[in-house]
């Protein structure tokens, strides 16, 4: 029997910079589709055989109500990513909802953003890559491809090795198409999109990272446990190996309510 994966979707945040709405629901395909019809139909393409969506206090009931237990056949469930108002203004980060489907996910799995359009070739390597081996793996983008026409971006830039294994993942603020070069970056390099693959025990692995970081924050209001940090905590480690699959397709996301309009033409 070919082994199953599933598809986990971060979807657990409400966005005020798109206006307190969901922006995983915006408009942008040309048959109305919602964002995230419009990926997972990319998605389903490769073969998932199940739909995790990681939703928040706030995304949980517009999700079930929209999607149910099954969407275009694929069964469908949710894992609740919640945090204690009183001690935090915000969860504790992207780490800790991944390790929201630690008890409900035994299956290899790919994670991503729910407001991004990945192209379908990245899910395809993606689970490829999953059926054929233990070890995890990533999509890179090329950086040039991830920027804005306008403005700067924070984004997670891949350090590698000569087999295309991910030696680090560094998070670099506030680049744009016009200052790479003071950032001693390329358009070249990749970048990373949170289109990864993983294996049930790299849960483990960052659960146990994200308790560490619980006990060394605790007390602060804001700060955020984050998945290319960790992982690359892991990687130094030697914990685990992620390959890298560099992707030709074009990715669009949205974190501005302009942005759905660009998603609009992209994806035409």
């Amino acid at each position: 029997m070919e082994s199953e994966i599933d598809l986990v979707y971060m979807v657990a945040g409400m966005s005020s910079r798109f206006g307190g709405k969901i922006k995983q629901f915006a408009e942008v395909g040309p048959n109305g589709e919602k964002l995230i019809e419009y990926s997972i139909k990319q998605a389903l393409l490769s073969g998932f055989s199940r739909i995790v969506f990681i939703v928040g206090e706030m995304t949980e009931k517009p999700f079930k109500k929209f999607f149910g237990s099954k969407y275009l056949g694929v069964p469908v469930e949710y894992a609740l990513q919640l945090f204690d108002p009183k001690e935090r203004d915000k969860p504790w980060g992207t780490v800790d909802a991944l390790c929201s489907i630690k008890n409900i996910v035994k299956n290899p799995f790919v994670i991503c953003n729910g407001d991004d359009i990945y192209g379908e070739n990245g899910f395809r390597m993606i689970i490829n890559h999953l059926k054929g081996n233990k070890e995890d793996a990533v999509v890179g983008y090329k950086l040039i491809n991830v920027l804005p026409e306008i403005g700067s971006v924070n984004r997670g830039i891949f350090k590698l090795d000569k087999e295309n294994y991910v030696l680090e993942i560094k998070e670099m603020f506030n680049i744009s198409k016009y200052n790479l070069g003071e950032n001693n970056l390329s358009q070249d390099n990749f970048a990373n999109m949170n289109l990864i693959g993983m294996h049930p025990e790299t849960i483990n692995l960052l659960h146990a990272n994200l308790v560490n970081f619980k006990e060394i924050y605790k007390g602060d209001r804001n700060k955020e446990c984050l998945i290319p940090t960790e992982i690359t905590k892991l990687i130094q480690a030697k914990k685990i190996r992620m390959k890298i699959y560099p992707s030709q397709d074009k990715w669009s996301g949205i974190t501005n309510p302009e942005d759905a309009e660009l998603v609009r033409r992209s994806i035409k």
